[in-house]
This record gives structure tokens, C-alpha cells and sequence, in this order.
């Protein structure tokens, strides 16, 4: 059996990422938005995440994945943890895409921080596939859910990954910068075997089924 306990406020597993060392990574689009926990503040919501999860620190990104509007901004998305002190980061060089913004001010943060231990972070880049945009096809693509309109942009990135025993499951979509991504996925998680599944169906689906870490539910030790 396991204990439950009861914490007093919304907080969902793609919300944050945690190296194991008492570093938690969020964003504040997410976090700090009206329609999760209006009623607390920044400072509180940090001490509930020391009460319940044993965080020392909390590194607050300003922003998520551009167009991930079901999940305001969720950062498993955007940046996750590979091991203490290291981090991979959703990442483009195009200053016309809207995403270039996001991803700079979240370098910034995490070049100009440490860790719960003092630790500078190491940052991976992972260039974004795309953009990629739902088809006139796809706006139909599951009975019963939302019409989602042609065109829409999809927050589509290899930030979205699971990490296993031995390995991580990464997605993959077909577009040429798959190969880079497994490549710097390989670096930044060395010793695991990368395993990439193709995914744009499953990011199709919206909120939780945004990609593969927001369809599973990893198991700690």
C-alpha cells in the first residue's frame, strides 16, 4: 500500500521535472496560471513543492512550448532533466518563429542559476521539429474530441521523452532533424540506449496525450 496525502493544490506530473537531487524545473505560463492554484502565490506554491516533494530549489522558466494551449505550458515539453546538472532544452535559431523568444529567456534562466547543490546547469539544445501544422485531415482525427481547427499549429517536440531502465523512449516525426535529436539525446544521456517512436498521431490527440512522457507514468526506485 501507499500512503496518500492530501496537498492542497493542482499540480500534474508534466507540470514539472526533478533531477533527483532536490532541483525541480517548471514554468510559470503553467504554474502560476489562474486556472491552477489562484489563491496561492509564487513563494507558497514553491514551499508546498519543499513540504510534499523534498525540493531545495525551484528553477522557474517564463514560458513552455509555443501553441501548447491544453496544457498552458507544461515543461516536460519544454525542458527536462537527463541527470543532475543537466537539462535538455526545447530550441530553435529561427528569430521569425515564435517560439525563438521562449526558448532564449529559458537559456537565460538556466545559464544564470545552479542547482540545489550549486551546480552550474548544462544545457542541451534540442532543435525543434518543424513547425508542424494539423492537416485538414487531422482535424478529425478522434471521435468524441474537440475539433481542433486545419492549420493549427502542433507543440511538437523531443523534450517529450521517457526515460526507462537502461534506455529512453523519444519521439520521433519523421522530419530531418530526428537524427539530430537522437544524436544530442544520445550525449545528453550517456549509457542509455535512445529508442524513438513515431509520434504525430499521439500529439494529434492534445493535453495529455501530448506526447510520450505525457502518456506515461514513470516508476521511481
Amino acid at each position: 500500500n501507499v500512503s496518500q496525502y492530501y496537498a492542497g493544490m493542482v499540480l500534474e506530473g508534466g507540470s514539472i521535472s526533478v533531477d533527483g537531487q532536490g532541483t525541480l524545473v517548471t514554468t510559470e505560463e503553467c504554474l502560476l496560471n489562474p486556472n491552477r492554484n489562484p489563491s496561492m502565490s509564487k513563494e507558497e506554491i514553491e514551499h508546498r513543492l519543499q513540504e510534499f516533494l523534498g525540493i531545495k530549489k525551484v528553477i522557474w522558466l517564463p514560458y513552455g512550448v509555443y501553441g501548447d494551449d491544453d496544457t498552458n505550458g507544461h515543461v516536460d515539453n519544454m525542458c527536462q532533466f537527463t541527470q543532475p546538472g543537466t537539462v535538455v532544452l526545447h530550441w530553435t535559431d529561427d528569430p521569425k518563429d515564435p517560439q525563438y523568444e521562449r526558448s532564449h529567456e529559458a537559456y537565460e534562466r538556466l545559464n544564470s542559476t545552479t542547482d540545489a547543490k550549486g551546480r552550474k546547469i548544462k544545457v542541451f539544445k534540442l532543435h525543434l521539429p518543424g513547425p508542424l501544422y494539423r492537416t485538414v485531415e487531422e482535424q478529425f482525427f478522434f471521435d468524441g474530441c474537440k475539433l481542433r481547427p486545419a492549420g493549427q499549429r502542433l507543440p511538437a517536440s523531443y523534450v517529450n521523452f521517457y526515460v526507462t531502465n537502461g534506455g529512453v523512449v523519444a519521439p520521433k516525426f519523421n522530419h530531418p532533424n530526428d537524427e539530430l535529436a537522437k544524436k544530442t539525446l544520445e550525449e545528453a544521456f550517456p549509457g542509455r540506449r535512445i529508442v524513438q517512436v513515431y509520434a504525430r498521431e499521439v500529439l494529434l490527440g492534445g493535453g495529455c496525450l501530448g506526447c510520450i512522457h505525457c502518456m506515461t507514468q514513470q516508476q521511481p526506485q
